[in-house]
């Protein structure tokens, strides 16, 4: 009985934006930890400390999308992670950095929203959406952000409603496509401080990694309380690096 092979070609790219991420010498994907990456349908993000690339292998005539966040030298600030966000026909590029601040970007490199989440590097940004695959259309439903110590969770729809705002003030075209109803007030993005869930989980050790799983029923004694009360439980499953174990 042959093997089995999971591996599955999505395209190829080649282009000479890559050898800014140390494309051409051997093992440049692999043996550096400075490079990060995250795929989507038909594109792909890669990032080092400065620069974040947008590749695309289904469409040969899209040339690379090139985002230089501004990071502060003083802090010797870099990107720690990136990752998509989609919600239906909006997607984003999501980016956090090592001092702690989220990044959004719209697929032309236009900063969407900037906000200081928590001092601290970003290890991971988490996506959970309505299918089991990323990599399928979704709509995500809600996102976090993993940081030593700490796991900052995001609601999808109060993300979504900023970003549809954004798209509706930046592109009319995009207002006419969509229709739903609106708020009469003028939206300033500037001023939006999205809300946010921050846990604090320092105590048990310092966290690697994390992912949000769900919504999951309180406890049999507590069920009729928070029925009552209308809440809902977050779960996450949390993986653990301890300090004994470094």
């Amino acid at each position: 009985m042959g093997r089995r092979s999971y591996k599955k070609e999505l395209g190829c790219i080649a282009c000479k934006e890559l050898g800014e991420l140390g494309a051409g010498k051997p093992g440049w994907v692999v043996d550096n930890p400075n490079l990060l990456s995250a795929i989507d349908t038909h594109s792909i993000l890669l990032a080092n400390r400065s620069t974040i690339l947008l590749l695309s292998w289904s469409d040969s005539n899209q040339s690379p999308l090139r985002i230089r966040p501004e990071l502060s030298p003083i802090d010797a600030e870099f990107i720690s992670a990136v990752e998509w966000l989609v919600f239906d026909d909006i997607r984003v590029i999501v980016a956090g950095t090592s001092s702690g601040y989220l990044l959004i970007y719209s697929l032309r490199a236009e900063l969407i929203h900037r906000q200081m989440i928590y001092p601290g590097r970003v290890l991971k940004l988490r996506v959970r959406g309505t299918k089991k695959d990323l990599i399928q259309d979704s709509s995500s439903e809600e996102f976090c952000l993993i940081m030593p110590g700490v796991i900052a969770r995001f609601d999808g729809s109060v993300v979504q409603n900023m970003l549809q705002k954004w798209f509706e003030e930046a592109n009319p075209q995009f207002r006419n496509q969509k229709q739903k109803n609106q708020d009469s007030e003028d939206f300033e993005n500037s001023q939006v401080k999205l809300p946010f869930q921050l846990w604090n989980i320092g105590k048990y050790g310092t966290c690697a990694d994390a992912a949000v799983t769900g919504i999951m029923p309180p406890p049999l004694m507590e069920h009729q309380l928070l029925l009552l009360l209308g809440s809902q439980v977050n779960v996450i499953i949390v993986q653990w690096l301890l300090e004994t174990m470094l």
